[in-house]
């Protein structure tokens, strides 16, 4: 239906929301209760006349429950009377996300456990129900699995098998319903597929193996974060090309931005307190999986999390060089203090998609607000979640 969402560009409808990832509650009572909270606050600043985009977070707990409890068309009902669309939903969380520790737990259970597939059957069933009818909708996943140590060519294979089963599933909904749902893999650092190149290297030799490219192709697709991409040092320009001549469909942009250090652009007397601005970053909560390149002629280290990053930097005689920090900060932000953002690469992600038609999902994931210092919080959540969509449509 047609709202405040729809922007113009090439492509007929692009719909643009903010995840729910970001709100802590991992079962359907606390689900509904942060959307009236804050969603609807967002909305009120955003599309205060029209409904407005979400991208939903629903845990296995929820899921269980609108399912079990044949929930689903009351609290399909509620929020179309309230004017919020869960165009998208974020299927990459599959417990409580803001539990005390997460780290890696959050690539728990992984594309080789029958869990994760069930998990994602029951996302697909919810889906097609909360959405409007003729519309759209994608589903993002975790990519595969958490990749230390590597999945080897079995394990892949076990993933791929099981993508085939929900690729299936979704060509069923289609024929049957007319309804298009698609699943987004959404690479990330140290994960089994990090960079653009694994997932064409995937989808090449394990996916598309067993023939059905068409249908693979058309209900398995990628979810590109923009965050991701600029912390692998990936042009965003050239990851979406590559996908392009790849034959792989990117189904949601999750818009998103890193933290970037410049050292080397540092006065040398400065350089200690960048780094010190940069520890208090350091917390208990999320994995912030870190490049660091030394040099323009040396290729960037990883680190699976900031702290680890920073013992080596504490230890290394090396001053200068470049750091790219998995850590979601407000899109409106360029710089803070000595540090910077990759905010530069939102803007280049969609001026490459900008003639795209089949990219239609755009959505903000800023979801650490009441983790960032102090100084960077606003004094309510929905205010800084609105002033995201506020600047995100701007460039668009």
């Amino acid at each position: 239906m047609p709202n405040d969402t729809a922007v113009s560009a090439p492509s007929p409808i692009l719909q643009l929301g903010y995840c729910t990832n970001v709100h802590a509650g991992a079962d359907l009572l606390a689900t509904r209760a942060n959307l009236e909270k804050y969603a609807l606050a967002v909305k009120r600043q955003v599309n205060p006349n029209c409904p407005m985009g979400v991208g939903l977070w629903l845990s296995a707990e929820a899921v269980g429950e609108l399912l079990e409890q044949e929930l689903i068309e009351t609290f399909s009902e509620w929020l179309d009377e309230v004017g919020l669309e869960p165009f998208t939903l974020n299927g990459f969380p599959y417990g409580d996300f803001h539990r005390d520790v997460v780290k890696h737990e959050v690539y728990q259970p992984d594309w080789t456990n029958p869990d994760r597939l069930r998990y994602t059957d029951r996302l697909i069933e919810i889906h097609d129900r909360l959405l409007a009818p003729g519309a759209e909708g994608s589903i993002s996943t975790l990519p595969l699995a958490w990749n230390h140590p590597p999945l080897d060519s079995q394990k892949l294979g076990m993933c791929a098998a099981n993508l085939r089963l929900v690729a299936h599933r979704l060509e069923r909904l289609e024929q049957d319903r007319g309804r298009l749902i698609y699943l987004c893999l959404e690479p990330e650092p140290g994960c089994a597929l990090q960079r653009s190149t694994d997932v064409v290297q995937f989808f090449q030799d394990h996916l598309l193996v067993a023939g059905d490219e068409d249908r693979l192709r058309r209900y398995i697709r990628v979810c590109h974060d923009v965050c991701h991409a600029a912390v692998m040092f990936e042009d965003q320009s050239e990851v979406l090309q590559r996908y392009r001549a790849a034959g792989i469909l990117v189904g949601k942009v999750q818009v998103s931005s890193a933290i970037v250090l410049r050292l080397s652009d540092i006065a040398p007397d400065a350089r200690a307190a960048a780094i010190e601005q940069l520890s208090g970053f350091t917390e208990d909560r999320y994995l912030h999986q870190t490049m660091v390149q030394r040099s323009e002629s040396e290729a960037p280290e990883f680190y699976e999390d900031l702290p680890l990053a920073l013992d080596k930097q504490r230890q290394s005689a090396a001053s200068g060089g470049q750091w790219r920090v998995h850590y979601h900060v407000p899109i409106y932000l360029d710089r803070f203090g000595a540090l910077e953002t990759s905010q530069a690469d939102i803007v280049r992600c969609l001026a490459a998609v900008r003639h795209d038609c089949s990219v239609k999902h755009f959505e903000v994931e800023t979801y650490g607000w009441e983790l960032l210092p102090r100084n960077l919080q606003r004094t309510g959540l929905a205010d800084g979640i609105a002033e995201e969509i506020h600047w995100l449509r701007e460039q668009i």
